[in-house]
């Protein structure tokens, strides 16, 4: 279950001189003081236009979320204990490395690029089963992990819808 953001929010506005806990509120964008998610999820667009402006498009984003998932670990570790809190809601670097297993099976373009982002906050905020389970998980993987399998769904949604679009089947 998500903590829920207590009243004061003066844990939010500790000092981070530490690089790990500076990479875990997303450059400082999970600090917002609403939709801190939404916002570190943002930072996860310039990401995958990065990775496909360099040719890593496809299955070859496989082993870059894998690298991802890899060094977030210890980096969410160190946002929670910096925060004192299991999964601080400041921490969005896992929604920023999940981000990129939308477009394994799809490209990435403007049109993609929107429909993943609402489809993987859908995901990510509601939680349903199975992910839910998974965020009791301690530590830097339990923070980890909730938003890699919420990014698995949103890709598989993700792919139906456009295979959906491409066989101009349309409900009416």
């Amino acid at each position: 279950m998500t903590e829920p953001i207590i009243a004061d929010q003066s844990v939010r506005h500790r000092s981070i001189r530490d690089g790990r806990v500076w990479l875990a509120v997303g450059l400082g964008t999970g600090l917002s003081p609403f939709a801190p998610g939404t916002f570190g999820t943002i930072l996860g667009l310039p990401l995958v236009w990065g990775l496909s402006s360099l040719g890593v498009i496809g299955l070859w984003l496989i082993p870059v979320t894998i690298l991802l998932f890899a060094v977030g670990v210890p980096i969410c570790s160190s946002g929670a204990k910096h925060f004192e809190r299991k999964d601080p809601p400041w921490v969005v670097f896992d929604e920023i490395a999940a981000f990129p297993i939308l477009y394994i099976l799809s490209p990435f373009t403007i049109t993609t690029a929107i429909l993943g982002f609402i489809i993987f906050r859908f995901f990510d905020i509601l939680k349903p089963w199975p992910i839910k389970r998974f965020e009791k998980l301690a530590g830097g993987v339990g923070i980890m992990i909730d938003d890699t399998i919420a990014a698995v769904h949103s890709m598989i949604v993700l792919k139906i819808i456009l295979m959906i679009i491409a066989s101009g089947y349309v409900v009416s």
